[in-house]
């Protein structure tokens, strides 16, 4: 069984101290859904845990935003973020 994979956005840019990649949605993306981050050299699967606008704490983002993202590796701009089920 394949898992289904839907792009929902880019990394615009990562912040390796902290952990936190921004990325420009395409798709809805919420707390809970598991994510695949996927370029060149990354490959990083997570369960959304935490996601921020402009530094506050929300549950859900819409296509359009740009939101910061807490990832579990390193990742880089351009890398492109999947919704996977």
């Amino acid at each position: 069984m394949s898992e289904e994979k839907i792009e929902v956005g880019k990394v615009t840019h990562f912040y390796p101290k902290i952990s936190v990649a921004v990325v420009v949605l395409t798709s809805p993306l919420q707390v809970g859904d598991k994510i695949l981050i996927k370029g060149k050299t990354t490959h990083v699967e997570q369960t959304v845990e935490s996601m921020q606008i402009e530094k506050v704490n929300i549950q859900r983002a819409e296509a359009g935003q740009s939101i910061g993202l807490k990832v579990n590796g390193r990742v880089k701009e351009g890398d492109i973020v999947y919704k996977i089920s």
